[in-house]
């Protein structure tokens, strides 16, 4: 073999350019396949944009490498150094195994409860709740991920990402759910909000246990047991009403509405009594006698739609049109309306 020869050969068995394209777009970790080769001293290490290179010695991450160009020798590796307790300037080829991660965001993964979560609302007791949604996230420190998440793997997929965090993130949503202590009367009626809400608490989690960042935790649905839902519509009813005496003179105007006999009516109230003395009791508020303890209320100043129904005898939707048509002004509060008395009798006068 001539010289020429011998030095083409040398060249062959030592890696001299370390470096990976992603053509597939699913791949997160990639092993660089060195063959069993040595990289040459002063190899050049190529990192692309939305890229880290993470160097492992017998299983201890070295050297993280950010995009750029960068020469590996002993001035370039320290950590490596160290771990290999080199005393002095790296003369000779090495091994070493060279990851890289990509460090772009991946939009749109789907994450959701395969069983209920079991939550304790203060309220209702211990609940079983189910939701899912969708998370961006990135990877930010790429030996954390790469110990806790990867692992040694030549290449790490978005399949393989998604089978393994996939209960992760439940756990990490229901330990945000469970510290922030949010009622599940909200978690239930305004769960839009609660994935942004819900942030602060879940990136540092993912932060330290797995090297990750989430931009954006979006919550598209939780459901919850078919009792829960009735106390909520109850609840969403009683929010609209506002005080006892609302709240009776509002079943009234049901039954009305339903065209409910004198005794249908009779029995709604004391329905409605029943459960307006079980709502105020759990408040602390006092026990309530029953009907004949309860003065008829005089017409209050704030009326709302139901109440002007049964002051005109006309059905609550007519009201609502009247309002719509601007001839009797009303003031809209939340999803609810309200009508001073003042303004009824001027409409009343025209």
């Amino acid at each position: 073999m001539g010289g020429m020869g011998v030095k083409e050969f040398i060249r062959g068995e030592f890696i001299e350019i370390v470096e990976w394209t992603d053509a597939t777009r699913h791949t997160l970790v990639h092993r660089f396949p060195d063959d069993d080769k040595a990289i040459k001293n002063g190899a050049q290490l190529i990192v692309r944009e939305s890229q880290h290179a993470q160097l492992v010695y017998l299983g201890q991450c070295g050297d993280t490498f950010g995009p750029g160009m960068h020469r590996l020798t002993t001035g370039n590796i320290p950590v490596l150094t160290r771990l290999r307790s080199w005393k002095y300037a790296l003369e000779s080829p090495f091994k070493v195994d060279i990851y890289f991660l990509t460090t772009r965001l991946v939009a749109g993964n789907k994450w959701g409860t395969s069983h209920p979560v079991m939550m304790r609302d203060n309220e209702l007791g211990v609940v079983r709740v189910r939701a899912f949604g969708t998370y961006d996230f990135r990877i930010t420190r790429p030996a954390l991920f790469l110990k806790e998440v990867a692992g040694s793997d030549h290449d790490f997929t978005l399949d393989e990402f998604s089978d393994t965090m996939r209960s992760r993130i439940v756990s990490v949503f229901s330990d945000a759910l469970a510290s922030a202590n949010i009622p599940v009367f909200d978690i239930a009626s305004r769960y839009a909000e609660i994935g942004e809400a819900l942030l602060p608490v879940i990136n540092p989690i993912m932060a330290s246990r797995y090297g990750l960042e989430i931009p954006t935790f979006v919550v598209e649905n939780v459901s919850v047991p078919p009792e829960v839902e009735d106390a909520i519509d109850k609840r969403s009813s009683m929010a609209a009403i506002g005080d006892l005496n609302e709240y009776v003179k509002y079943q009234l105007a049901q039954g009305m509405a339903r065209g409910s006999s004198s005794g249908g009516v009779a029995a709604e109230m004391a329905v409605g009594l029943s459960v307006a003395q079980q709502i105020l009791q759990q408040q602390g508020i006092g026990r309530v006698a029953g009907t004949a303890s309860v003065p008829s209320p005089p017409l209050p100043d704030l009326l709302s739609p139901a109440d002007v129904a049964m002051t005109l005898k006309v059905s609550e939707q007519d009201v609502m049109a009247i309002i719509e048509s601007g001839e009797l002004a009303a003031k809209k509060i939340g999803m609810s309306h309200r009508i001073r008395r003042s303004d009824l009798e001027s409409y009343l006068k025209r």
